[in-house]
């Protein structure tokens, strides 16, 4: 099998990463509007809008559309290499500032200038070097091999493919140590691992497409690395570099979101007790988000927990702690089914006298009012405080003695 007819088989769209890269910047597009002083989501915003033009461009569809509109052949050339030096000015100036977040130092601004300058100047000299070449034939896929040997386009294709190269290796060796660094957030670890991946890709796609160029040189023929083989490696760091940028965020909110459902759900038991003894819960709001449904719950219980306090037996509590650590549970989790022993003994004691007397006192509950989820879950193993509620039970006076 040839391997040009191979990869053909197995080619990637252009429009598949850039459609992921669209998602990712609007994904960050409200966030980069509401705080557009930020120069690292500036620079994020700058880069993935690059990277989505980059692919846009580049499509052999458009590379023809643009050379008719314009009336000038092969013009889509150093637009289009312009766009993917534009792209690799601003990973190295993403980088410059995600490592060095708002410092104004002396240092991080002559290091952006230094990108803006060097970059801005390849840009201007592919576009030079393009006037000054003879490219009368409109090449759509293979242009980079068909005009290897011109003068001047020679010249510029070695322009961007190193300019490329020199930007990725950068910023692949500054994202693969930073990976390495302690104290960061599993996305965001995995984020920047990707990221690394897709960049260590785009040096892969550098060195096939020098390559071929190469071939050309010495009169060989292995156009099908650029044509081939290339833009389906292009494609790929794509999609890595847009997961990579996507994945932080995504993942950070869905594991916020899914902590708030875990927390609201957890709480649930104590929740239904609670509801018992006031008689009511709380109103249902359709269009409430998961975060106000779990503070309106948490401060449902408090409330409630609040005026009950009168009926808690403070004695039965100390028992119920010293039963549950004999019956071998752990200090955090003894205190817990204490807790909801008391609580229980105290529901079923406003049961029975709904008004307090006007002697008792309520104890102190700020430890209760925390440990809120704790004593909710310890509610959902009924047996266990069955047990430890027996146990503790074992002088049943001095319990009916703490309520009257």
């Amino acid at each position: 099998m040839e391997p040009a007819a191979t990869l053909r088989d197995f080619s990637i769209s252009f429009w598949i990463p850039t459609a992921v890269l669209g998602i990712a910047l609007v994904i960050k597009l409200p966030t980069i509007i509401r705080l557009w002083r930020d120069p690292l989501l500036r620079a994020v915003g700058g880069l993935l809008l690059l990277a989505c033009g980059v692919f846009v461009f580049c499509s052999p569809s458009t590379i023809a559309r643009v050379n008719r509109l314009t009336g000038v052949s092969n013009i889509s050339a150093p637009w289009c290499y312009s766009l993917l030096t534009a792209f690799c000015g601003s990973c190295l100036l993403l980088i410059i500032t995600w490592r060095n977040g708002p410092d104004r130092s002396a240092v991080t601004r002559r290091a952006r200038r230094w990108v803006v300058s060097v970059y801005s100047g390849v840009i201007a000299l592919l576009w030079l070097l393009f006037l000054l070449a003879d490219v009368p034939v409109e090449r759509l896929r293979d242009l980079d091999t068909y005009y290897a040997t011109t003068p001047f386009m020679r010249e510029e294709i070695l322009l961007y493919l190193g300019a490329h190269a020199l930007a990725c290796l950068i910023t692949a060796r500054l994202l693969w140590n930073w990976v390495r660094a302690e104290g960061l957030d599993a996305w965001l670890r995995w984020g920047l691992k990707l990221l690394g991946a897709g960049y260590a890709l785009n040096l892969i796609f550098d060195a096939v497409k020098l390559a071929a160029v190469g071939a050309r040189w010495v009169g060989g023929d292995l156009d099908w690395l650029s044509t081939d083989l290339a833009p389906p490696i292009a494609a790929l760091s794509a999609i890595l570099i847009a997961v990579g940028f996507i994945l932080p965020h995504a993942g950070q909110y869905a594991s916020d979101r899914w902590r708030v459902r875990v927390a609201h759900r957890q709480l649930r038991p104590l929740y239904v007790l609670m509801r018992t003894s006031a008689g009511e819960g709380v109103p249902f709001v359709l269009r409430a988000t998961p975060e106000l449904r779990l503070t309106r719950r948490e401060t449902f219980i408090r409330d409630v927990l609040l005026p009950l306090a009168r009926y808690l037996d403070t004695a039965l509590g100390a028992r119920a702690y010293e039963a549950a650590l004999s019956l071998g549970h752990p200090p955090d989790r003894a205190r817990a089914l204490a807790s909801a022993v008391t609580i229980l003994d105290a529901v079923e004691a406003k049961a029975r006298m709904p008004e307090p007397p006007a002697t008792a006192a309520a104890p102190d509950t700020t430890d209760l009012l925390q440990e809120i989820g704790p004593v909710s879950r310890a509610l959902r193993r009924p047996d266990e405080i069955a047990a430890v509620r027996a146990r503790a039970a074992a002088d049943p006076a001095e319990s009916v003695a703490a309520h009257e």
